[in-house]
């Protein structure tokens, strides 16, 4: 298979879509779209008055950490909106991103450890209301339930001029519900597969009459299994908020946030024999356990903080984010071992019985993370400047006592299984060994300026300095520096039509070490050129989104083709492609999202499919004059991709529908994902396992809004 470079002639073939949307904007019978657009004043409230109904923004902050319109912003950035997670019956943050332009959200499959998700073939980095989530790996935080959000922000390319830390894929930043000054109540219940139970509830609004006082509560309790026998995924969480606005110029936020998940790993870590390669004694159900009675993936996570704002006077605001946070893990694993013998990793002649590894680890994380910023407004003759200037630092420390377990055959205590008819023994893995202790620090000082120089043209510009330290207990630290740019150029005119043209880089420390041989990573580094087209018909609550991107990186942490649990670092990698995107409401009752993604990637990296569409469209229509009515349907394709000498992961093409009903203050839904109950493989990798996808997943939910 060939591996050209794409150019950026691909995006003429995308000036078409909008052209015959351009043609249907034309026609509609519509006002002119008003020149002021509904902006909020605060911080706290940019998620709602930006965001509006619909599946359409307005705007979003993560771009520029300003409250910037999408159509104005010159590179490409992708919103969730809540209705939107709420419609496609969102379990997590990975499905919340099924239908999200460029993102590929089942990256591996069904892992009730984390949310693992690409851009543009890459890992992003996760940030809560602009700071970052975690470091490391997954055992180093916890998922994010998707009812604390109320949209989720997806800039797609590098972003360390604004964050510091972002990776070459991007930013995924995840915006929490903040107090709100009308009053808003709501409680529900979910049931579902796999004895799925949920009670959720969200109450907002004014503690006092002049609205000075805001509160916010939203909280979580699920019992739950998965598709994987003997893996449960429970859930314990509470998130208040309270706001205080002495006057319109100031805004203070007060966040916590208590989380506790008791699961396991759905991951197995089956070979590719009995999965994709045949196997004489059939297929391996996807609900099969082959780990030990106990096995565990426990989490408990704390967080406080703040989100303050204070308009200096008209032109100057000041802001600060802080969020302090506690995270601990304790991982108990047993799973198979087709690493060292792909081809076949069985101990018996029958194939039927498999080698199996252990990981066990008890980690242990503190997080401190603080960004201010000054943004002021001024102009310099016929430029129009929004200056933003700030300081970021992070601290880290992670603490952790892990232990490898290899199979008995091997010179370990791991006892192999039979993976057709598993028997559970009882299993005692050796002691832990002392905490591996690591730190690091970073303080990032930026500058950016978006400009508006006359009726049409917008240009960004940004620079930022971080100097990074890495410590190891008993070793010295670590330091590194870097100075990253971003430069956009984008027209806009005023009948919707926005080209533009932008370069980014990326600096990112990597927290850790070699899990084998106590190496200290080196920095992420990357660069990007991306081109796009936005589109906006006035009048209509539609846009259109084509971007074509070539982005370089070095010192990518992958996975070690020997060995599943360690992550070794890449040499220099070129990843291209171009993604279009449509979203909005296309009627009066129709609301419609839909994508497109070309990948091409470096032969160092993991194999990706080099296509993947979605569409998504909700109907709302009335039955015997009763309003309140709605239906969707969605469509997810992925095609075929190779990972020598693995098996071909075949192309799938997966359905999601919903149907609710709204009645008075009650809202009823039923929700499918993969609709026909597929078995399908997110990814057969090339080292020896494959990962198999979420089957068929229902859920009906209730919802009461007093």
């Amino acid at each position: 298979m060939s591996r050209r470079r794409p150019r950026l002639a691909p995006l003429a073939l995308a000036i078409a879509v909008p052209l015959s949307l351009s043609a249907f904007a034309a026609s509609a019978d519509s006002a002119p779209a008003e020149a002021d657009r509904d902006r909020a004043t605060t911080l706290d409230h940019v998620v709602v008055q930006g965001a509006g109904d619909g599946y359409k923004a307005g705007s979003a902050v993560t771009a520029t950490k300003t409250d910037t319109p999408i159509d104005e912003t010159p590179q490409a950035i992708t919103v969730v909106t809540r209705e939107r997670m709420t419609d496609q019956g969102a379990l997590n943050v990975q499905d919340a991103l099924n239908y999200a332009a460029g993102v590929r959200s089942d990256a591996y499959g069904l892992d009730s450890r984390g949310d693992w998700t690409l851009i543009r073939g890459s890992s992003p980095q996760e940030y809560l209301d602009g700071l970052r989530s975690s470091f490391n790996y997954y055992t180093s935080s916890a998922r994010t339930d998707p009812y604390l959000l109320e949209r989720i922000e997806v800039l797609r390319g590098p972003s360390s001029m604004l964050f510091g830390q972002g990776s070459t894929a991007g930013v995924i930043n995840l915006v929490s519900k903040r107090p709100q000054a009308q009053a808003q109540r709501e409680i529900g219940v979910q049931v579902g597969s796999f004895d799925r139970r949920q009670l959720n509830a969200d109450f907002t609004g004014p503690l006092t009459e002049d609205g000075t006082w805001l509160y916010r509560i939203v909280g979580v309790y699920r019992d739950s299994e998965t598709q994987v026998d003997h893996v449960d995924d429970d859930r314990r969480l509470i998130a208040p908020s309270l706001t205080w606005r002495p006057s319109e110029d100031t805004s203070l936020t007060l966040q916590l946030r208590w989380q506790q998940d008791r699961t396991g790993s759905t991951s197995q870590f089956f070979g590719w024999s009995g999965l994709l390669a045949s196997n004489p004694n059939g297929r391996v159900p996807s609900h099969r356990f082959i780990g030990n009675p106990g096995d565990h993936y426990d989490t408990d996570r704390t967080t406080a903080g703040w989100l303050f704002e204070h308009r200096l006077n008209e032109n100057w605001t000041l802001r600060q984010a802080f969020r302090a946070a506690r995270n601990k893990v304790d991982y108990a694993s047993a799973y198979g071992d087709p690493f060292s013998g792909p081809s076949n990793p069985f101990v018996d002649a029958q194939q039927r019985v498999i080698r199996r590894e252990g990981w066990f680890a008890d980690t242990r994380v503190r997080m401190q993370n603080i960004d201010q910023h000054v943004e002021g407004r001024f102009d310099t003759g016929a430029v129009a400047h929004q200056m933003l200037a700030g300081v970021d630092a992070v601290r880290f420390k992670q603490d952790e006592r892990q232990l490898f377990e290899s199979a008995q055959d091997r010179g370990g205590t791991m006892p192999a299984i039979d993976i057709y008819a598993p028997v559970y023994l009882p299993h005692t893995p050796p002691a832990f060994g002392p905490a591996v202790k690591t730190r690091q620090r970073q303080v990032g000082l930026y500058l950016q300026d978006q400009m508006r120089i006359g009726e049409h043209w917008i240009v960004v510009a940004g620079l930022r300095h971080d100097r990074a330290k890495s410590g190891l207990a008993g070793a010295g630290d670590e330091k590194s520096s870097a100075t990253t740019k971003r430069l956009g150029v984008m027209f806009h005119d005023w009948a919707g039509w926005s080209p533009y043209l932008s370069y980014s880089e990326s600096f990112t420390p990597v927290a850790g070490t070699h899990a084998l041989t106590g190496a200290r990573y080196k920095p992420q580094r990357g660069e990007q050129i991306e081109a796009g087209l936005k589109f906006e018909p006035a009048g209509r609550d539609l846009s259109f989104t084509a971007a074509t991107y070539e982005l370089r990186e070095e010192n990518r942490l992958v996975p070690d083709p020997a060995n599943p649990n360690v992550n070794v670092q890449a040499g220099k990698t070129t990843v291209g492609g171009f993604e279009l995107e449509l979203t909005g409401r296309l009627t009066s009752r129709f609301d419609l999202t839909a994508h497109y993604n070309y990948l091409d990637n470096d032969k160092q990296l993991e194999a990706t499919p080099r296509h993947q569409a979605a569409v998504w469209g909700k109907q709302r229509f009335s039955i015997g004059g009763r309003d309140g009515f709605a239906a969707g349907l969605g469509l997810r394709y992925m095609s075929a991709f190779d990972s020598p000498p693995a098996p071909t992961t075949p192309s799938v093409t997966l359905a999601d529908a919903m149907v609710s009903l709204d009645a008075g203050a009650w809202r009823w839904a039923l929700n499918v994902n993969n609709l026909t109950d597929k078995r399908y493989f997110s990814i057969c990798m090339g080292r020896g396992d494959c990962w198999f996808g979420a089957r068929r997943n229902i859920g009906l939910s209730a919802t009461y809004r007093f």
